[in-house]
C-alpha cells in the first residue's frame, strides 16, 4: 500500500490509481456479489488471464480493497472477498453501470 504523502492530490487521480485497468473493476465488481474462489473468479470473468488475475487481486489486497482468506483444509482453498473499504466501491460501481446503461438508451444512431 503507498503512504498518503504518495497518493495524489486529486481525489478522482487517487480512485483511479486504484482501479487503473479494467480487470480491476470487473474483479471489484464480481466480490460485490459474494466470496469467491479463484478459479470461480477466473471462469466468471471472459477474458482474464491468470498471470493478470493473480496480480490485480495481490495489488487490490495490498490496496487494502480485497481481503485474501486461506482456509486450512485439505486440499486448501482460498477465497476472496472485498474488505469493508472495498464495500465502498459498490456505489462506484453502481454508478459505472447506470451510466453505462444510459449511454447505451441514448447515443445517437451512427454514432460509433
Amino acid at each position: 500500500m503507498v503512504s498518503k504523502k504518495e497518493l495524489p492530490a486529486c481525489p478522482v487521480a487517487t480512485t483511479l490509481s486504484l482501479i487503473n485497468s479494467k480487470w480491476k473493476v470487473f474483479i471489484l465488481q464480481k466480490l460485490t456479489e459474494r466470496p469467491w474462489r479463484y478459479n470461480e473468479l477466473k471462469k466468471s470473468i471472459a477474458g482474464i488471464s491468470q498471470k493478470v488475475l493473480t496480480d490485480s487481486l495481490r495489488s487490490l489486497e495490498t490496496d487494502g480493497l480485497v481481503r485474501r482468506k486461506v482456509f486450512n483444509e485439505k486440499p486448501p482453498h482460498v477465497e476472496y472477498s472485498l474488505t469493508k473499504l472495498g464495500e465502498e466501491f459498490k456505489s462506484i460501481l453502481n454508478e459505472l453501470y447506470n451510466f453505462g446503461e444510459y449511454y447505451k438508451e441514448h447515443i445517437p444512431e451512427g454514432t460509433t
